[in-house]
Protein backbone atom coordinates (compact mmCIF):
# COMPACT_ATOMS: atom_id res chain seq x y z
CA UNK A 1 0.00 0.00 0.00
CA UNK A 2 1.63 3.67 -0.54
CA UNK A 3 -0.20 6.73 0.23
CA UNK A 4 0.37 9.53 -1.61
CA UNK A 5 4.11 9.64 -2.60
CA UNK A 6 4.46 8.22 1.15
CA UNK A 7 5.48 4.56 0.90
CA UNK A 8 3.45 2.69 3.07
CA UNK A 9 4.01 -0.84 4.35
CA UNK A 10 0.58 -2.74 5.79
CA UNK A 11 -1.21 -5.67 5.58
CA UNK A 12 -4.98 -5.53 5.24
CA UNK A 13 -8.51 -7.40 5.15
CA UNK A 14 -10.69 -6.88 1.80
CA UNK A 15 -14.42 -6.61 3.66
CA UNK A 16 -16.01 -5.47 0.17
CA UNK A 17 -15.48 -4.81 -3.02
CA UNK A 18 -17.02 -3.43 -6.39
CA UNK A 19 -16.27 -1.99 -9.75
CA UNK A 20 -16.23 1.37 -7.98
CA UNK A 21 -14.24 0.76 -4.90
CA UNK A 22 -13.46 -1.07 -2.03
CA UNK A 23 -13.66 -1.64 1.83
CA UNK A 24 -10.53 -2.90 3.82
CA UNK A 25 -9.26 -3.32 7.54
CA UNK A 26 -5.62 -2.59 7.99
CA UNK A 27 -3.26 -1.35 11.03
CA UNK A 28 -2.38 1.24 8.41
CA UNK A 29 -3.91 4.69 9.02
CA UNK A 30 -4.48 6.95 6.05
CA UNK A 31 -5.92 10.30 5.99
CA UNK A 32 -9.64 10.88 3.57
CA UNK A 33 -8.89 12.55 0.27
CA UNK A 34 -5.52 10.98 0.06
CA UNK A 35 -4.33 9.01 -2.97
CA UNK A 36 -4.02 5.83 -2.69
CA UNK A 37 -1.83 2.95 -4.43
CA UNK A 38 -3.03 -1.01 -2.97
CA UNK A 39 -2.75 -4.64 -4.21
CA UNK A 40 -5.49 -6.73 -3.67
CA UNK A 41 -4.82 -10.96 -3.85
CA UNK A 42 -7.15 -12.96 -5.31
CA UNK A 43 -6.66 -16.81 -4.82
CA UNK A 44 -8.43 -20.42 -5.13
CA UNK A 45 -6.38 -22.95 -4.13
CA UNK A 46 -8.75 -25.58 -5.03
CA UNK A 47 -6.76 -26.09 -8.61
CA UNK A 48 -3.13 -24.91 -7.34
CA UNK A 49 -3.52 -22.08 -10.10
CA UNK A 50 -1.34 -19.29 -9.00
CA UNK A 51 -3.09 -16.20 -7.16
CA UNK A 52 -4.04 -13.29 -9.14
CA UNK A 53 -2.72 -9.99 -7.84
CA UNK A 54 -5.01 -6.69 -8.88
CA UNK A 55 -3.02 -3.45 -8.45
CA UNK A 56 -5.23 -0.85 -7.74
CA UNK A 57 -4.76 2.88 -7.46
CA UNK A 58 -7.46 4.94 -6.05
CA UNK A 59 -8.64 7.71 -3.44
CA UNK A 60 -9.13 7.04 0.23
CA UNK A 61 -13.01 8.40 0.49
CA UNK A 62 -13.85 7.05 4.46
CA UNK A 63 -11.23 5.76 7.26
CA UNK A 64 -12.34 4.93 10.61
CA UNK A 65 -10.53 3.48 13.61
CA UNK A 66 -11.97 0.40 14.85
CA UNK A 67 -12.47 -0.38 18.56
CA UNK A 68 -9.82 -2.49 19.55
CA UNK A 69 -10.74 -5.04 21.71
CA UNK A 70 -8.49 -8.35 21.30
CA UNK A 71 -5.63 -6.32 19.36
CA UNK A 72 -2.63 -4.70 20.27
CA UNK A 73 -2.64 -2.12 17.94
CA UNK A 74 -6.10 -0.56 16.13
CA UNK A 75 -7.23 -1.78 12.91
CA UNK A 76 -8.71 1.28 10.63
CA UNK A 77 -11.58 0.18 8.46
CA UNK A 78 -10.72 1.84 5.20
CA UNK A 79 -12.62 2.77 2.09
CA UNK A 80 -11.11 3.76 -1.40
CA UNK A 81 -12.34 4.23 -4.72
CA UNK A 82 -10.80 2.08 -7.72
CA UNK A 83 -9.55 4.53 -10.35
CA UNK A 84 -7.12 2.54 -12.50
CA UNK A 85 -6.54 -1.36 -12.06
CA UNK A 86 -3.86 -3.74 -13.42
CA UNK A 87 -4.08 -7.59 -13.03
CA UNK A 88 -0.54 -9.10 -12.34
CA UNK A 89 0.37 -12.26 -12.16
CA UNK A 90 3.69 -13.55 -10.77
CA UNK A 91 5.67 -16.85 -11.15
CA UNK A 92 5.58 -18.42 -7.79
Amino acid sequence: MRSGVRPLAGVGETRNMSSGGVLFATETKVEIGERIEYEITLSDDSDGTPPVHLHCLGKVTRAAEQAAEAQASPLFEIAATVERYQFVRRNV
